[in-house]
């Protein structure tokens, strides 16, 4: 009985260290996929890419996702390719640390927008330092002399338009957060535990 409960709890605890170590599916260019006219740059900004995530690339016919090097990329030259894939749906597994460059192979379609550089992070600096806490000055206090008195900034920022537009974009997260995936196996878990356990008394 004391090594099935050794068993379980080795289970439990190899399961929880695999858990937060499992890898992001990103679609690349979400709803428009891989065409002409989406704006990779921007969608690839707004996401973190680490060794062992995956990029898929949904495409019609006609186009192409080809791995190239960084002159090829800028230069969207074709004919030097790292890999080359025209199959409708290239998913690509990110193996090593450092930027990684896709264009499109067909005649004027890098030009036109269909290239992609991803920054792709080692899994060790995925962890970052804590932001630093942001300053807070105090307000002037009202001294008699006004010698103490931190300068006051009297520029009037009513009158500068600010516009905010908001962008979303859509990533599968196999393991977006540990504790939350984390939480119904460790219920199944216990409950098959305290089964086994009942049941192995009766």
């Amino acid at each position: 009985m004391a090594s099935s409960i050794t068993l379980v709890l080795g289970l439990l605890l190899a399961i929880n260290m695999v858990l937060p170590t499992l890898a992001t599916t990103h679609i690349v260019g979400d709803t428009s996929g891989w065409a002409i006219g989406a704006d990779y740059g921007t969608w690839a900004s707004g996401l973190t890419f680490v060794v062992g995530d995956s990029l898929v690339f949904n495409y019609g016919a006609g186009h192409t996702v080809d791995e190239v090097k960084k002159s090829d990329y800028k230069a969207c030259n074709t004919g030097n390719s790292v890999s080359t894939d025209s199959s409708g749906a290239t998913t690509i597994v990110l193996k090593t640390a450092g930027t990684h460059y896709f264009i499109c192979a067909a005649p004027g379609h890098c030009a036109g927008g269909m290239k992609l550089a991803v920054t792709v992070k080692s899994k060790k600096s995925t962890t970052s330092a804590p932001s630093p806490a942001p300053s807070v000055t105090p307000s002037p206090s009202s001294s008699s002399s006004g010698k103490d008195s931190p300068p006051t900034d009297t520029t009037d920022t009513s009158s500068t338009p600010t516009t905010t537009t908001p962008t979303t974009y859509t990533t599968t997260t196999t393991s977006s957060n540990a504790s939350s995936s984390c939480s119904p196996i460790f219920a199944i878990l216990i409950v098959s535990w305290i089964s086994y356990y009942v049941l192995g008394l009766v």
